[in-house]
């Protein structure tokens, strides 16, 4: 699959930068810059400020679309020279002298005399973010973060590249899943010990990956003065709401009201499988012995499937889906050479979404799909704000719009399934997300320790990682396979491409579930709640996203509580 922008729409013709310029070469886009510098000066009235506003955030658009494009491509194709050789070039040649010329532009932002004339409650969450980013900004760590990436591209290419010969062919990590979901406890046995012996095989070198990686970000905070990197991140994160104090108190309500959540769900798979004990194989499969759900055999079927899922949902959000499908804006088939994981970018020039998954055929392809469904609506329904960076929510918001768009799908599963089906693939996303906030809790409390002692020793690490697994884990025995649960979190990709982004997924699983809650009392209002919140973007701060879609904006006890208290009534736990 190659993505191709000839077949996009221009509906938003550029203004300030010229039509013509390519903007994959320096001396393209140089001049922009110092046009934007020039006319700085001259911003001397709010309305020629927002004017200069408005071009700086036309010039942000297209180069960050040039970066996307080539980010897609590469992780499209990981194996093609030719995409990996331009994503270097952009992020080796490009963005290094990108961040300079934009922390240039913030300062003179911040200096203009017509800013504090701007209008306060529409520009209140620019200003905060633009004065955040220049107090961080270094110059020594431009090519400390040019590093960073290239070594996040290098954990990408290395697990894209992991494959296995099983059932007489070569298949990716991620087509094996399938066979965890079968009901022969041979095959789940044989399948799972392949996957986690080519795993091993790169252990040393992902963990010398991750060892540079930690070097890197501990220099750069240092370099921007703080302590450590946890200090660092929470500020270039932009949590300005909450602390690392407010995660501590999600870990231990997780681990006060999940836990045993958790571990009674895996109690009562064990007696239904008539098991001594519980091995890793053996927690994908359904434990009433029925063959795994396989709602689709191509991704067509997939996206047929999805798009009317979404119209009954809302029918706006299906035509919105049809034309990402019309315009070759979804590769969702795993392949090898394709990157691991699913994500949604957006191609900030055009405004338009793009949906990059690894579909093998299974029940969680669907469940991605709808997520990644939710985040690209978010971009559609901000797309006319004329501010590209009030076209982002916060990552704690922007995860309710995932996260929530799968909750309300899920009474429209008989798309895929029979009556009998469609329930239980519910069921089981209600329990995969008990196991997810715990999991959360897990990567979350792991990157807290990781990056408040520097300098530990791999060992150091894993017996951290052990640790919290005991913590928060549940029941299965590993015994025999004590290197791969030590080198388990290897598999999580963002502990190597976006550090301390995690937390985020339990707040806004705790939000989507909120979004759930109401749903099963009024859809309608709970559906028209959260295209509202998400037409606002990022313009105003986290708490009032969060209160537009009727939610309290919080993840502690009292939240955790009352979520595991609706998901134990739903699955119907003593």
């Amino acid at each position: 699959m190659v993505l191709d922008l000839s077949k996009l729409p221009k509906d938003f013709p550029r203004r300030f930068v010229p039509e013509q310029a390519r903007l994959a070469e320096w001396e393209e886009i140089e001049p922009l810059f110092d046009e934007l510098e020039r006319r700085a000066s001259q911003t001397d009235s709010p309305e020629a400020l927002e004017e200069w506003l408005l071009d700086r955030s036309e010039l942000t658009a297209a180069v960050h679309e040039e970066g996307s494009v080539r980010y897609i491509r590469m992780t499209c194709q990981t194996d093609n020279p030719d995409y990996e050789k331009a994503y270097l070039y952009f992020v080796e040649e490009i963005e290094p002298r990108l961040k300079p010329r934009f922390h240039k532009l913030n300062e003179l932002y911040l200096k203009s005399p017509a800013r504090s004339r701007l209008p306060r409650e529409r520009y209140e969450v620019l200003d905060r973010k633009t004065e955040n980013a220049v107090a961080l900004f270094r110059e020594e760590n431009v090519p400390l973060e040019t590093e960073e990436e290239k070594l996040g591209q290098r954990y990408q290419k290395l697990t894209g590249a992991m494959t296995v010969e099983y059932d007489g062919k070569e298949q990716t990590l991620q087509q094996m899943a399938r066979y965890l979901e079968e009901p022969d406890r041979g095959v789940r046995r044989e399948a799972w010990e392949l996957v986690a012996e080519r795993r091993l095989k790169d252990r040393e070198a992902i963990d010398e990956i991750y060892d540079e990686l930690l070097a890197l970000r501990q220099r750069i905070a240092q370099n921007a003065g703080f302590a450590d990197y946890r200090e660092y991140a929470f500020r270039k994160r932009e949590r300005f709401d909450y602390t690392p104090e407010d995660c501590a108190r999600y870990h231990e309500a997780v681990e006060r009201y999940v836990v045993p959540l958790y571990r009674e769900l895996q109690r009562q798979r064990q007696r239904e499988m008539g098991l001594s004990e519980l091995r890793p194989w053996d927690l994908n499969v359904d434990p009433q012995g029925r063959p795994p759900l396989r709602p689709f055999e191509t991704a067509q079927e997939l996206i047929d499937g999805c798009r009317e899922i979404f119209t009954r949902v809302d029918p706006e959000l299906g035509q919105k889906f049809a034309r990402m499908a019309e315009l070759g804006l979804l590769d969702l088939e795993s392949r090898k050479g394709k990157a691991p994981g699913g994500y949604q970018a957006t191609l900030e020039e055009h405004r338009l979404p793009f949906i990059f998954m690894n579909a093998v055929g299974r029940d969680g392809d669907v469940r991605t799909l709808l997520h990644e469904g939710g985040h690209a609506f978010h971009s559609f329904a901000a797309r006319e704000e004329p501010l590209v960076t009030y076209r982002h929510a916060p990552l704690e918001f922007a995860e309710v719009a995932s996260m929530g768009m799968e909750l309300l799908s899920a009474p429209h599963l008989e798309v895929f399934y029979a009556p009998e089906e469609a329930e239980r693939s519910r069921r089981e996303h209600l329990e995969g997300i008990v196991g997810i906030l715990c999991w959360i809790a897990t990567i979350d409390a792991f990157q807290h320790w990781i990056y408040t002692h520097p300098g530990h020793t791999r060992q150091e690490r894993e017996e951290k990682w052990l640790e919290l697994r005991r913590r928060f884990g549940g029941i299965e025995s590993w015994d025999g396979y004590e290197d791969a649960l030590r080198s388990l979190w290897h598999r999580q990709l963002h502990l190597f491409l976006v550090p301390f982004y995690y937390i985020e997924y339990g707040i806004a699983q705790l939000g989507a579930l909120g979004i759930w809650l109401r749903s099963q009392k009024d859809y309608e209002g709970a559906v028209a709640a959260y295209k509202r919140a998400l037409a606002l973007g990022g313009s105003k701060p986290l708490p009032q996203l969060f209160e537009a879609a009727g939610l309290p904006f919080d993840f502690g006890e009292r939240a955790v509580a009352q979520a595991a208290s609706g998901l134990k009534t739903a699955l119907e736990i003593p």
